[in-house]
């Protein structure tokens, strides 16, 4: 029995300190599974998820010095009594997620070794069942110190653990287990491997048959049953193959950019899971590190789950020389472990992450694209006039009524008036803007690349293109800018289009498209039509003819040539039914 008891003593005993030191290296992940367990669907306290990051710390300090108490046979009576009050408390709560499914991962050894409900249950069962064994024999528990010894060690491990987790909260945690970790590779880690198992469902119907209520069980087909239908549920009846990495996405507006940034070489990612609560105080050293890394010729961009309206009035207020993406919270909460945080990707494949309090610690190289020169101030200027540029232009393609009519309570104005006072509102934004770039090209030249960087330099574009009368004017000078490299070419392009379209000529790339009451939508004729796909794909156009037209009036819609006589004539008719109209 001695032998026994000394075997339970130290199974508990290291369990619980590798159990807590496993949290104890990520009190943040911790902390975030008890908000999942304080939720509204699980134990409904929401009143202690203020708390949660506290409540984290106590716990897991306490789980690694009972385990140390027990181990060194520190006041073994009170030791075993808080031990068993702790496995009980968690053993309840285990069985309650796997009974009714509520989380599905309980955290007890952090993202190091997940456990399903049930598994986390029998280990909580058996370890009671070790304490309750340790209760009994606890005569057989001796000291291995003196007092004095062992009341150093455990006062020891209390300030350990404390300096421990506050340096991992004010950097990020020593060891990450997380599918994230440096040295993987997202897009890999998305991937699901050939013939890995999928999910099985079955479907669950509800009938009333001769007026009692009976479920017929198929896999999906509808049960051919002589009743009245009630309901259905579906109901997952075995586990798929989930990748590491799920739900990464990184968006704006109605883009998906994830491709693109994960095949980028060189890039910087701050990932601030939630800006309404983030360290604000980070992003002064954030901002520091982001303008050495573009001029060096790094790409940077941000991820948030705020809203597009929230991120860029906070670059604004912060001056931050990037714009904010859209990605899923709870993904980069997993990412990083701080609010900011920094990531290095290249191609995808994490190089380097880092808590905002060690932004100077981020390794940047001198790239062959670097831009030593580049304006900064210019550069907040003109992602200023590009956030307005947009900011009730996007307004103006709502499509869904109940989207339009929030919008419109947001700017104080009747459902009914919203079109027209957006378009006045942007129409006074666009001649402000206007004003501020013609002030840059006159005294300093387009503001290309060299001079700005990537992607402010079209934000001059962008204002020429929305004030048409003003583009005769620059025309020439965004073609230089073009050819200069300074400017996508494509952007020349579509400009070009728009002058030739408005002047009634052909245009050459086919980038214009018209949408009239009395014709069918069509692409303005194209000169040369034969050549086009050609001169689209020396552009930078990565579509053909065919395909942006689909892109642009919607699958359905097939190419076809429309002579310029028709199309002048079709203009001519709408401007005549407007004029006739007003």
């Amino acid at each position: 029995m001695k032998l026994l008891t000394h075997i339970a003593r130290f199974i508990v005993g290291a369990l619980f300190i590798f159990s807590g030191f496993i949290k104890l290296n990520d009190p943040l992940g911790f902390s975030y599974k008890l908000q999942e367990y304080f939720s509204a669907e699980v134990l409904g306290l929401e009143f202690l998820s203020p708390y949660a990051l506290l409540i984290a710390i106590i716990l897991v300090v306490i789980e690694v010095l009972l385990g140390i108490a027990l181990l060194v046979g520190y006041r073994k009576k009170i030791t075993l009594w808080l031990l068993f009050a702790m496995i009980a408390f968690f053993t309840f709560l285990t069985f309650y997620s796997a009974y009714f499914n509520k989380v599905t991962d309980c955290g007890c050894f952090g993202d190091a070794i997940p456990l399903v409900p049930w598994e986390s249950f029998a280990k909580d069962v058996i370890l009671l069942v070790l304490i309750l064994f340790l209760m009994f024999n606890q005569k057989y528990i001796l000291p291995l110190f003196g007092k004095l010894i062992n009341t150093s060690i455990v006062f020891v491990s209390f300030l350990a653990c404390m300096f421990f987790g506050m340096h991992v909260l004010e950097h990020l945690p020593w060891l990450d287990f997380r599918a994230y970790k440096v040295g993987s590779n997202i897009a890999e880690g998305m991937k699901i491997p050939e013939g890995a198992p999928e999910a099985t469902f079955e479907y669950q119907w509800k009938f009333n048959i001769d007026g009692k209520e009976e479920v017929i069980t198929t896999e999906g087909g509808y049960p051919q049953v002589d009743g009245e239908f009630i309901s259905y549920e579906v109901v997952q009846t075995t586990e798929g193959y989930e990748p590491p990495v799920h739900d990464f996405t990184i968006e704006r507006g109605e883009e998906n950019y994830t491709t693109e940034f994960l095949e980028k070489e060189n890039l910087v990612v701050i990932v601030a899971y939630n800006l309404t609560n983030t360290e604000r105080e980070g992003y002064y050293n954030i901002r520091t590190i982001a303008e050495d890394a573009i001029r060096k010729g790094y790409n940077v961009i941000g991820l948030s789950s705020s809203s597009q309206d929230v991120t860029d009035e906070f670059v604004q207020d912060f001056k931050l020389p990037f714009k904010f993406y859209f990605t899923d919270e709870t993904v980069l909460k997993t990412i990083v472990r701080a609010n900011p945080g920094i990531v290095s990707l290249h191609k995808g494949t994490i190089l380097q992450k880092l808590h905002y309090n060690d932004a100077k610690d981020l390794r940047l190289q001198t790239l062959e694209n670097s831009k030593p020169n580049l304006d900064f101030t210019l550069k907040y200027e003109l992602d200023s006039i590009a956030i307005l540029d947009q900011k009730y232009r996007r307004m103006m393609y709502l499509q869904d009524g109940e989207e339009k009519n929030a919008e419109a309570k947001k700017l104080g104005v009747a459902p009914e008036e919203f079109q027209n006072f957006i378009w006045k509102q942007q129409e006074l934004l666009d001649s402000i803007n206007l004003e501020r770039i013609e002030y840059t090209i006159k005294t300093k030249g387009y503001p290309g690349k060299s001079m700005v960087g990537e992607p402010t330099n079209t934000a001059a574009w962008y204002v020429i293109q929305h004030n048409p009368d003003k583009i005769p004017t620059y025309i020439d000078t965004i073609k230089k800018a073009g050819k200069d490299g300074e400017l996508p070419y494509r952007l020349v392009a579509m400009m070009e289009d728009r002058l030739l379209m408005s002047n009634g000529k052909p245009q050459i790339y086919g980038t214009q498209g018209a949408t009239y009451p009395n014709m069918a939508d069509f692409i303005w004729p194209i000169a040369n039509p034969q050549d086009v796909n050609e001169r689209r794909a020396a552009a930078g156009f990565p579509q053909t003819i065919e395909q942006y037209g689909k892109d642009l009036f919607g699958q359905d819609f097939e190419y076809k040539e429309i002579t310029l006589d028709e199309a002048l004539a079709a203009k001519q008719q709408m401007l005549k039914g407007n004029a006739a109209s007003n």
